[in-house]
C-alpha cells in the first residue's frame, strides 16, 4: 500500500475548504495518530483540547478509500470510525468531525457531538 503525507488535509485547513469549509479561520493546534484499536485516542484528544483545539477533524482516509481515481465512502482504515468518534467526543468532551480532504462525491462531513449525537 502506497502512503502519502496528509498535504491534502493540510492545504484545505489553509483554505478553509472541503472538511474545514464554513470554518472561520481554521487553525491547526496539533496532530495526533490514532493507532487501533484507538485506546490512546481519548487521551490524545484531551491534550488537544487542553492546548486550545476546539474540535478535532478526522482524516477522509479514515472512512473512504481511492477507487479508479476517486475518493468513494466504505472502506477506510477504520473499521469503526462512528463508534469511535461518538465514543472520543464524549469522554473527550469535544466535537469530531470526520473529513478533511479528498470528499467523496456528495459527502458532507458529519460532525460527532458531546453526548453521542450526530449531525
Amino acid at each position: 500500500m502506497k502512503r502519502r503525507a496528509p498535504t491534502g488535509c493540510l492545504s484545505c485547513l489553509a483554505s478553509g475548504s472541503q472538511g474545514f469549509a464554513g470554518i472561520d479561520h481554521p487553525e491547526l493546534v496539533g496532530v495526533m495518530t490514532c493507532h487501533c484499536p484507538g485506546d490512546r485516542s481519548v487521551a490524545l484528544a484531551k491534550i488537544l483540547k487542553s492546548k486550545g483545539a476546539e474540535v478535532l477533524h478526522w482524516c477522509t482516509c479514515t472512512f473512504a478509500h481511492k477507487e479508479e481515481g476517486k475518493w468513494v465512502n466504505r472502506n477506510g482504515y477504520c473499521d469503526n470510525i462512528d463508534d469511535l468518534l461518538s465514543h472520543i467526543s464524549r469522554e473527550a468532551g469535544i466535537p469530531c468531525v470526520k473529513g478533511t480532504a479528498h470528499l467523496p462525491g456528495e459527502y458532507r462531513p458529519e460532525q460527532f457531538f458531546i453526548g453521542n449525537t450526530r449531525s
